[in-house]
């Protein structure tokens, strides 16, 4: 069996937060997903929130769409019940973005082999996710748990830290290595795309042309450094997550500057055609 490649759409990001407008139910946006052809959704509870993912699993079930957590422990103790509950809803996947920052790369080294550990009794791959806000809160701070860690393997939304860095381009030849570095070690990705001021820009702008190409690049040779170092039947799960207001830009009547599904759509395309670019013999 050849390489798959399977491409999730985020849930969070389906929601609108139009001011006076009420959200459309979950089970809405899960159809909404799956008539698009995507692979599987993605959730993204702490674990307040449990109750309410698991009840989605008779839709995930019901609608053949396959289940990526997005995990967001708030204390050291609290990735196992989150863990618990990606296996209930047969997980292919848990992304870590936990709310637990040790000062130090040092201290946490403890915390992330702990959960590693952990991990291991699941019948999922657990990931780290690159992420402000979270562990892995910038990139200085990640390359040097990653060195003290190398069995640690991540999930890469590398707009959080163009945005951390102010990043320029063209990339400097020492910026290119750091993030080849985060490529390396990454075995999945996320679909959202930066500019070095703002975390989600709108992808089909012609200002935004530059920073859209930088990242087409990056997830074409995350593709291939996965695909040359995975066996032939492993999968690679990209997840198309644009987030809503205030990730999405808004103008003065505090609606978005672009169509986030139809740019998720493009995205996707994009990317299939970037799966068999860097994956073909």
């Amino acid at each position: 069996m050849p390489q798959q490649l399977e491409i999730y759409q985020s849930l969070w990001a389906m929601e609108q937060r139009i001011p006076g407008q009420a959200e459309l139910p979950t089970s809405t946006h899960l159809k909404t997903i799956a008539d698009a052809g995507y692979h599987g959704a993605c959730v993204d509870p702490n674990v307040a929130e449990i109750p309410e993912s698991l009840a989605l699993a008779p839709y995930f079930e019901d609608l053949g769409l396959k289940c990526m957590v997005n995990a967001f422990p708030h204390s050291e103790d609290s990735l196992e019940p989150l863990l618990d509950m990606a296996a209930t809803l047969k997980a292919t996947q848990v992304n870590i973005i936990a709310q637990v920052m040790p000062r130090s790369p040092e201290a946490a080294v403890p915390i992330v082999e702990g959960w590693l550990d952990l991990a291991k009794q699941y019948p999922f791959p657990v990931l780290m996710e690159t992420h402000r806000n979270s562990t892995l809160n910038d990139l200085f701070y990640t390359l040097d748990v990653l060195e003290k860690v190398p069995h640690l393997r991540l999930c890469a939304d590398l707009s959080h830290f163009v945005v951390d860095r102010e990043l320029s381009l063209p990339l400097s030849a020492v910026d290119a290595q750091y993030f080849d570095d985060i490529i390396q070690r990454s075995d999945s990705f996320q679909g959202r795309i930066s500019s070095n001021q703002q975390v989600q820009i709108a992808i089909e702008f012609e200002q935004h042309a530059p920073w859209v190409a930088q990242y087409l690049k990056w997830w074409e040779d995350g593709f291939r450094a996965w695909s040359e170092r995975s066996d032939s039947n492993d999968t690679m799960r990209f997840l198309v997550e644009l987030g809503p207001p205030p990730y999405a830009i808004t103008n003065e009547h505090q609606r978005e500057l672009s169509d986030r599904w139809s740019e998720g759509l493009l995205i996707r395309q994009w990317v299939q055609s970037l799966w068999q670019k860097a994956t073909s013999k």
